[in-house]
């Protein structure tokens, strides 16, 4: 950033740290824009990225202690977003209800049907991508588990395991694979497709 940019930002959040409420919306409008981008790109949904960027200067101006603090404004604004987007994703996943509203957002973005199908063929390939790198008794323990449908004291007679032996194959699978497609894949659609593979 120049050199009289960033003395310009740094002024402004001098007067944000005084309640200047006319440089919080210069700061706003410089921001809003490309912040708004930034979390559309991870959430996929118009209505939720507004929220979040505003939920974001909302903690810029409660935090009026600190932002005089803050050396790279830049990038602590962006922290502060991926953090707010990647926190509403896991709540998503956990409620059924916010997760079913995230995905309706989703699809009406573009062609929906194609769009679904695409991703939802993108992820069956990076999941049977993820359970091939398993180790061979891993695999067939998470395979029998979930593809076959047996419980895990089937699983644990059936190839001589303790059932904890089974259960901790199966934890340590669904780890391995949610690292992978998350690294793989669309972080939105990825947590939202994550469900299908929780015991």
């Amino acid at each position: 950033m120049p050199t009289d940019m960033l003395h310009n930002e740094k002024a402004l959040l001098r007067q944000v740290a005084q309640r200047d409420e006319p440089a919080f919306r210069t700061l706003f409008a410089a921001y809003r824009d490309r912040l708004y981008a930034y979390i559309l790109g991870i959430i996929r949904s118009k209505e939720v990225a507004e929220e979040l960027v505003m939920d974001v200067f909302l903690k810029i101006w409660l935090a009026k202690d600190l932002v005089t603090e803050i050396e790279n404004f830049d990038a602590f604004l962006f922290r502060i977003a991926y953090n707010k987007s990647i926190d509403f994703l896991r709540s998503a996943a956990r409620d059924p209800v916010f997760r079913n509203l995230l995905w309706n957002d989703i699809q009406q973005a573009g062609d929906a049907r194609a769009d679904s199908v695409v991703m939802q063929h993108e992820y069956e390939n990076k999941l049977r991508e993820a359970v091939a790198l398993l180790s061979p008794q891993r695999k067939e323990v998470y395979l029998l588990s979930r593809e076959k449908g047996f419980s895990h004291a089937d699983i644990a007679r059936k190839l001589s395991l303790s059932k904890s032996t089974v259960n901790n194959h199966i934890v340590e699978s669904q780890r391995f694979i949610r690292t992978y497609l998350i690294s793989h894949m669309d972080l939105a659609m990825t947590i939202l497709l994550l469900s299908r593979i929780k015991g």
